[in-house]
Formats: structure tokens, C-alpha cells, sequence
């Protein structure tokens, strides 16, 4: 069962790796064979599906985004944590282009929708944000508010802005845009304190 295991691990590397640097377009049956080193055919012992090996890569972005936001995200206030949260999303799209594409713009008949999913808790990175919006609005650092609308609201601004800085809609260098989105989720959030 360990070999089982590790090829079904060395596949997912493989097709992460072609997904970081080329997107969803890159991963191929025969291309992550290739780079694994077994046939094409070997790779459904472990996915079914070519839509399923990429579902996986996006579910790990997921867990991994979360996973990022917890250990980077201890200390501060409440509203601190919200910010530190938005930064995180920030920098990781801007580290892995075609995974945040993939797990947050790319239309999929699987996508959580808003608010029952999410709602529901079966977002794990809205579900932090959520939580750390509602933490704000308790100690009063956030007008009192639907912590859900709210943390969708925080999200829609950092992927809008995400999403036209990459579609060459800004002029600016990277450090420029970070300077400007910076200046922006500060002009957002002052309209939802109390």
C-alpha cells in the first residue's frame, strides 16, 4: 500500500508542477506520466479522471491557503487579523498565479456557491475569514455587521483587484500595486468601522 501511496503522491507533484508553470492547460495524463515515469494508464489506479487529479490540486490550494493563513495569522487584534488575512490571499496569488486562478476564478461544476456553501462552513478559507471578521466585529473594531457579507466583501476586493493587476489593468510594477492595494483595503475597511 506505501508504493500505492507514493505514486499517487509522486502523480500529484507532478501534475502540480506542470500546473504551477503552465496551468490547467499543462496537465496531461501523458505529461504527468512522463514526468513520473509510468504509463498514462497507471496514473487512473490513483485519480479517475483527468478532472479529478485537478480537483485535488485545487483542494490542496485550498487546505494549503488555510494553512498558511493560521500559522502566519497569531497575534494582534481582532482587525489586525482580518488585514493579515487579506495580505496572505494577496501573496498567494501573486506566488501561485495559476493555482489561485484555477481554485478561485475558473468556473467548475463543484465550486462552492455563496452563502449557502459557505454558510454551511464547507469553505475553508472563507470560514477563517469569516471567523476573524466576526472576532473584529465582537470587539468592536468592525461596525456589527453580517460577518459572512462582510468577509465575501473583503474577499471580492482583494480578487477583483488580484484579477485586473494580472489582466494588465494596472500600470504598475509589483511593489506599486501592493502599495496601491494596501491603500485600498485601508480605505475599505475605514467604511465598516463602527
Amino acid at each position: 500500500m506505501a508504493a500505492r501511496n507514493n505514486t499517487a503522491e509522486r502523480v500529484l507533484q507532478a501534475a502540480r508542477t506542470l500546473f504551477e508553470r503552465g496551468g490547467a492547460e499543462a496537465v496531461s495524463m501523458r505529461r504527468v506520466a512522463d514526468a513520473v515515469g509510468i504509463t498514462p494508464m497507471a496514473i487512473y489506479r490513483h485519480f479517475p479522471n483527468r478532472d479529478a487529479l485537478l480537483k485535488r490540486i485545487s483542494d490542496d490550494s485550498f487546505d494549503a491557503i488555510v494553512r498558511h493563513w493560521l500559522a502566519r495569522n497569531q497575534g494582534g487584534d481582532a482587525l489586525s487579523r482580518v488585514i493579515a488575512l487579506q495580505r496572505i490571499y494577496l501573496d498567494y496569488a501573486m506566488a501561485h498565479p495559476h493555482l489561485f486562478d484555477h481554485a478561485f476564478s475558473a468556473r467548475r461544476a463543484d465550486a462552492r456557491r455563496y452563502p449557502e456553501d459557505f454558510r454551511a462552513g464547507l469553505s475553508p478559507t472563507l470560514s477563517v475569514a469569516a471567523e476573524a471578521v466576526a472576532d473584529a466585529m465582537r470587539a468592536g473594531l468592525l461596525r456589527k455587521d453580517d460577518a459572512w457579507d462582510v468577509a465575501i466583501t473583503l474577499w471580492a476586493h482583494t480578487h477583483g483587484l488580484v484579477a485586473l493587476y494580472r489582466a494588465g489593468r494596472f500600470s504598475y510594477d509589483e511593489a506599486q500595486f501592493r502599495r496601491f492595494y494596501e491603500a485600498s483595503l485601508q480605505r475599505l475597511l475605514e467604511g465598516l468601522k463602527p
